[in-house]
């Protein structure tokens, strides 16, 4: 039997660190880029390869109907990764790096907002999809992780986890849109996640 006893330790500490590391103006400014397009009735698409295309598929579920449940007035999120004989036309006709900014193309609109996911902020499709809704105007808001990359540098909100880990990464970026759910349960369907009774 292997003791992992410390190596788990060692894990935890590092998401804690990794956690008080976090900006939380930044995380603020995006949940108000959020409610913006709420109110506004505006689409918001999400997008992420691999895990993080994971990731983006359980956004779009917590928004769409975790949080729009209790509400009369529901989110429009819509996961760019989540239709697979689209993705694998785009990528078999035209190219894989294509595969995002297709289906934005002449679709996103004016107030529309864009989450893009990436742990290197580096995967070229997601900066093709990333340059072409900023040269429609719309904002972005990037999630990533190690340095950050191209992505962390071109959005206009950045939640940026300093970690060197992808696994660590992509924990925390499932932490940001548990975090975002829950301030949208308090402040839009007055329900308080940490207060609640076993």
């Amino acid at each position: 039997m292997i003791d992992f006893q410390q190596d788990i330790r060692d894990y935890i500490a590092c998401e804690i660190e990794t956690i008080n590391k976090l900006d939380i103006a930044a995380i603020n400014e995006a949940l108000n880029a959020l409610l913006e397009a709420y109110h506004n009735r505006k689409w918001i698409y999400i997008f992420g390869n691999g895990g993080s295309s994971s990731t983006a598929s359980h956004f779009e579920n917590d928004f769409n109907k975790g949080i729009s449940e209790p509400l009369k007035t529901k989110f429009r999120f819509r996961c760019l990764n989540d239709n697979v004989a689209t993705l694998m036309a785009v990528a078999n006709d035209i190219g894989f790096e294509e595969v995002f900014r297709y289906q934005l193309t002449d679709r996103i609109g004016p107030g529309d907002l864009v989450i893009a996911i990436s742990g290197s902020g580096n995967s070229k499709n997601i900066i093709n999809a990333v340059e072409y809704a900023k040269s429609c105007g719309n904002k972005v808001i990037g999630i990533t992780g190690f340095d950050g990359g191209k992505l962390k540098q071109m959005c206009d909100i950045s939640l940026h986890v300093p970690v060197n880990s992808m696994q660590v990464t992509e924990d925390i970026h499932m932490i940001f849109d548990h975090l975002m759910m829950s301030m949208f349960y308090k402040y839009l369907c007055g329900i308080n996640h940490l207060q609640e009774k076993p």
